[in-house]
């Protein structure tokens, strides 16, 4: 039986090349990630029997990109998007903190646990004081969560040099550790025992200016989104113009290899995981000293997982995080709104994002079948060229056999004729 030959496709080998350009790939694969999840979210969402286009529109609605049916007083589309940027800080935080891990080869699972600790010790230090004036209150809060952050960051680093206990398990235990033990100073000495969370904090120490009259809407204006949106470009210039970044992606790439050109392997983990717990911090302390303003008793942020997938969405990179963490705060903020819109239950959200999630992971697999497949229209097409050149030749030697075949005639009739 003969084999079948490959066929190029125009479509496919555009695609092709889009996933695998060198120059634009850490865009090129997260956008082909982003419309496969608008993709396959649609088909759920028709299962469901509902509108995808209504519920696009209506996560659009919930974050101030869109207008929404009707509001409520005082509220309008810009007070929910600054609701949508008061989300955003922590989550655009939390992702840098696991990027700076990730670069370094480390796979920080627990900055869900380290936001924790970090807004716990900031709430009874400096949230409970009332004495305190806004601006000695608000920086005492963001340093106490840089240092409880970079300490806990620091300290499973440590393990994981001295020891070689993988940060996976040792995130994973240290998280039961905080929330319990949290869980446990709340309910004892500082539970509401109204809304059973902790105690709110001063309006002093919270880093949300609530109900801000602008242009006659009340807005809850976020002081986190400056300070991330600063942070990430600074990230993003640590890893790209110094010294640090560089032996910092190094170890990350190969740690044998950094050993051998003389980088301190042992010390650059152990910074890394602390400079990853500091921006840890710094989320967690945006999100319950800001977003929340309270602590839940045992129960970790669900967004120290959600950082995850923002930044496997954003290529690990700290300005493609500041897209992504837009995109998952859209999904997420959003779900109240589609729910009431269109009935559907609110953890759609977290299924889309779940759907996200496991698209982005799989951006080295579409690069790997994008290559293989433009190497078979590479070979497709050298065989149709060698299959050409062959023919070529085969036609002008068959012109050269006619023309000696025609002289051979033309001799021997001339010959004749004499």
């Amino acid at each position: 039986m003969k084999k079948k030959r490959f066929r190029e496709n125009i479509f496919k080998t555009a695609l092709a090349r889009f996933l695998t350009n060198e120059k634009w790939t850490k865009l090129t694969v997260p956008v082909f990630s982003i419309v496969l999840t608008l993709i396959v979210s649609s088909v759920f969402l028709l299962i469901l029997g509902k509108n995808p286009l209504a519920a696009f529109q209506a996560f659009l609605a919930g974050n101030g990109f869109a207008a929404k049916v009707s509001y409520g007083a005082g509220a309008g589309m810009i007070s929910d998007f600054f609701q949508f940027l008061n989300v955003m800080a922590p989550l655009l935080l939390a992702s840098l903190a696991f990027i700076f891990g990730y670069r370094c080869g480390l796979f920080n699972i627990g900055i869900a646990g380290q936001m924790l600790l970090s807004g716990f010790v900031a709430t009874i230090t400096i949230g409970y004081m009332k004495e305190l004036s806004p601006w000695i209150a608000k920086p005492l809060v963001i340093l106490v969560g840089i240092v409880v952050g970079g300490l806990l960051g620091a300290f499973i680093g440590f393990l994981k040099y001295k020891f070689n206990i993988h940060e996976v398990v040792s995130t994973i235990m240290v998280n039961y550790i905080i929330s319990y033990s949290t869980g446990f100073f709340i309910n004892s000495k500082f539970i509401d025992p109204i809304s059973r969370a902790s105690k709110v904090i001063t309006p002093a120490s919270r880093l949300t200016l609530t109900k801000v009259n602008i242009g006659g809407f009340y807005c809850n204006v976020p002081f986190g989104i400056v300070l991330a949106l600063i942070v990430a470009f600074i990230v993003h210039y640590i890893f790209e113009r110094t010294v640090f970044g560089f032996e910092l992606r190094a170890v990350g790439s190969n740690r044998n290899a950094a050993r051998y050109a003389g980088i301190n392997v042992g010390r650059q983990i152990v910074f890394s995981m602390m400079f990853s717990g500091i921006l840890a911090g710094m989320a967690g302390v945006t999100y319950y000293l800001g977003y929340t303003n309270q602590i839940l008793p045992k129960t970790l942020a669900g967004m120290g997982y959600d950082s995850i997938a923002t930044a496997l969405l954003g290529n690990s990179s700290p300005l493609g995080a500041i897209l992504a963490s837009m995109l998952i705060t859209v999904f997420q903020n959003g779900s109240s709104y589609l729910s009431s819109v269109l009935g559907v239950a609110k953890e759609i959200a977290s299924v889309i994002t779940g759907i996200l999630l496991l698209f982005s992971a799989c951006g080295g697999f579409f690069r790997y079948v994008a290559q293989g497949y433009l190497r078979k229209v590479a070979d497709e097409r050298a065989y149709r060229e060698g299959r050409a050149q062959e023919e070529a030749e085969k036609a002008a030697k068959a012109a050269e056999e006619a023309a000696a075949a025609g002289s051979e005639e033309s001799k021997e009739k001339g010959g004749a004729d004499e």
